[in-house]
C-alpha cells in the first residue's frame, strides 16, 4: 500500500529530478531524463494509512515507474508485510505486497500544479485458500492534485474502493481523502513533512469483528509529522512519527497463538526509511 511510505520515494525522485534539471541548465548536452526510474527502501515498519502492515517490524520494499510523456504512466511497488492470515486458522498466508497502478498526471493548471487519475490494485499473492472475510486484495480508483507555493509542496488526494478493502467484508465504496505537505527548509537538504488522512469504512453497521466483538466504529484517522534529509543522487533518509486514533478491538496485529491479538495495529510509534531513486 503505498501512499503513506512511498513519501519518502517522491521526495528523494523530485530531489533527483531537481538535481537532473539543474544540470542540464548548466549543460545543454547532459542526457535526457529516462522516462523509467526503480526505487529501493528499507524501513524499520512498514506503515499504510498509519497501519502497521509488518507486526512493527522491518521491511524491504522496491518498485518501478514508466512515465510517458503525454501524462500517462504505469508502476509497480512491492513490500515484505506480516499481516494476512489469522493465527488461529492457518488458512492463508501472503508474505508480500504488490501493487500494481495506472494513469495519467499533467500540469493541467498551471506549473507545479499537476493532476493526477489513476487505479490502482493491492495483490497479495497467497499460500492456502481465502474464506469471505480475509481476501485482501483491493481495487481502487484515485484522484489528486498537487500544488507548488515556493518552499512548500503537497498534495490532497481521494481514493475510493471499487472492491472490498483489506480483507473488510461489505466495504466496498470506501473512501479514503488525505493532505501531505513537504516544506523544503533550505538547510542541508531537509524537507518538513506532515500528513492526515480519514479512512472511512463502508457497509460496516450490522457487522461483527472476526473475534465476535462489533466494530462498527472501525473508520479512523492517521496522521503523520516528520524529516526527509535530501543526501542527492537518488538518496533520502526520512524519521517520522506516525499514529492513529484506530479502532485496536478490529486494527490488531494477529501473530498471537490462538485467537490472540498481540496489539492495536495502529498505536503511535517512530517510522525510518532510507531510500534509494535510480
Amino acid at each position: 500500500m503505498k501512499t503513506i511510505q512511498k513519501t519518502a520515494i517522491a521526495l528523494a525522485a523530485s530531489g533527483l529530478l531537481s538535481g537532473l534539471a539543474t544540470q542540464s541548465a548548466i549543460a545543454a548536452d547532459a542526457p535526457e531524463v529516462s522516462p523509467v526510474t526503480a526505487n529501493v527502501t528499507v524501513t524499520n515498519d512498514y506503515r499504510y494509512r498509519g497501519i502497521t502492515q509488518s507486526n512493527y517490524q522491518p521491511a524491504i520494499q522496491g518498485g518501478f515507474d514508466y512515465a510517458h510523456e503525454s501524462g500517462l504512466y504505469i508502476g509497480n511497488w512491492n513490500s515484505s508485510i506480516n499481516w494476512v492470515g489469522n493465527a488461529n486458522a492457518n488458512t492463508v498466508n501472503a508474505p508480500i505486497e504488490m501493487d500494481f497502478y495506472g494513469g495519467f498526471k499533467k500540469e493541467l493548471i498551471a506549473p507545479g500544479f499537476a493532476s493526477d487519475f489513476g487505479v490502482l490494485q493491492y495483490y497479495y499473492p497467497s499460500k492456502g485458500s481465502y474464506s469471505a472475510t480475509v481476501n485482501a486484495n483491493t481495487t481502487e480508483l484515485y484522484a489528486a492534485q498537487n500544488f507548488t507555493f515556493g518552499p512548500l509542496t503537497g498534495f490532497v488526494k481521494v481514493n475510493y474502493a471499487l472492491t472490498t478493502i483489506f480483507g473488510t467484508p461489505n466495504s466496498a465504496g470506501s473512501v479514503y481523502p488525505d493532505l501531505t505537505v513537504n516544506y523544503d527548509t533550505g538547510f542541508w537538504g531537509i524537507s518538513a513533512n506532515g500528513h492526515v488522512g480519514y479512512q472511512y469504512v463502508a457497509g460496516q453497521p450490522n457487522t461483527s469483528g472476526p473475534l465476535g466483538q462489533p466494530y462498527n466504529n472501525i473508520s479512523y484517522t492517521d496522521w503523520k509529522l516528520g524529516l526527509t534529509k535530501d543526501f542527492g543522487g537518488g538518496l533520502a533518509l526520512s524519521a517520522s512519527y506516525v499514529a492513529t486514533n484506530a479502532n485496536p478491538n478490529y486494527w490488531n496485529t494477529f501473530t498471537g497463538t490462538g485467537n490472540a491479538a498481540n496489539s492495536s495495529a495502529g498505536r503511535g510509534g517512530a517510522v525510518v526509511a532510507l531510500t534509494k531513486t535510480f
